[in-house]
């Protein structure tokens, strides 16, 4: 059986998965609750969810410092990679010997396709179905209910951190930057930046003066201290911690992700 990963490369595959090594914690999680936990025989030190994966799975190194031969040694015959969280070099290594499909996840549509796609090579088709139509129906019902959380709050451009030192934001054609949109943000810094992840500093940040500042839990963990030496910074900006979970997991986190986002209103306007 041949199939197509979203960087349009074949993957063939002799039979149904039965050995599955996945090198990405959100791509994990989906293949957890598509009920393949028995078949995940290696994950990534990065893959927590659920609690006791990396206990009953062979742990083979980071994302991006993937351990080669212990993952040969574990003789897969599947394994699910993303072309921005692993590095390629590494992806094409593992290509030489074992079937390996990659995903490229930009928007909300990409990730609906891939946890399709997955579950066809799999054998888990039914599942992946309901897990992606209900996926659909929760960000449908959101889209409904936005306006409603929208009306209480004024001028929503907000800016993304994912790292500190140097302070790193997001720019378009990333996840995060849709998962902010689809929550009713403006995304200020994507229209000035052309790079996906642009290297800015605190002139920047004073010079556009987002009405919000998120501070997101991954991958640097910002903490309360880093709240307030922003709210020196900006003094006219709410500053937040947000579950970087909740903005860059495009797996079937992708369930949790709307109701996420009325919590985070509720709590904007609390």
């Amino acid at each position: 059986m041949n199939f197509v990963d979203q960087l349009n490369r074949i993957v063939e595959l002799n039979t149904t998965p039965a050995r599955i090594i996945s090198v990405v914690p959100s791509q994990t999680e989906l293949l957890v609750d598509l009920g393949l936990i028995e078949n995940l025989v290696g994950v990534t030190k990065f893959c927590i969810h659920p609690k006791d994966l990396r206990k009953r799975s062979t742990v083979i190194g980071g994302t991006k410092n993937l351990k080669i031969e212990k993952i040969k040694s574990l003789n897969p015959d599947f394994i699910l990679a993303n072309k921005e969280e692993n590095e390629l070099e590494q992806i094409q290594e593992l290509a030489k010997y074992f079937p390996v499909w990659i995903s490229d996840i930009v928007t909300l549509d990409d990730s609906i396709k891939m946890i399709r796609d997955v579950g066809k090579m799999v054998g888990k088709t039914s599942n992946a179905e309901k897990i992606s139509n209900d996926i659909v129906n929760e960000f449908k019902l959101w889209e409904n209910q936005k306006m409603n959380y929208l009306s209480e709050t004024q001028n929503l451009t907000a800016a993304y951190l994912i790292w500190n030192d140097p302070i790193m934001t997001v720019g378009r054609d990333t996840f995060i930057h849709d998962m902010l949109v689809r929550c009713g943000f403006e995304n200020l810094l994507a229209t000035e930046f052309q790079s996906r992840y642009p290297i800015i500093d605190n002139r920047v940040l004073q010079k556009y003066n987002p009405n919000f500042l998120f501070l997101s839990s991954e991958p640097y963990p910002f903490k309360l201290q880093h709240i307030e030496a922003f709210r020196l910074l900006l003094p006219n900006t709410k500053v937040m911690l947000v579950d970087g979970e909740m903005f860059s997991w495009y797996g079937s986190r992708l369930l949790k992700i709307p109701q996420y986002f009325r919590q985070l209103f509720q709590d904007i306007n609390s």
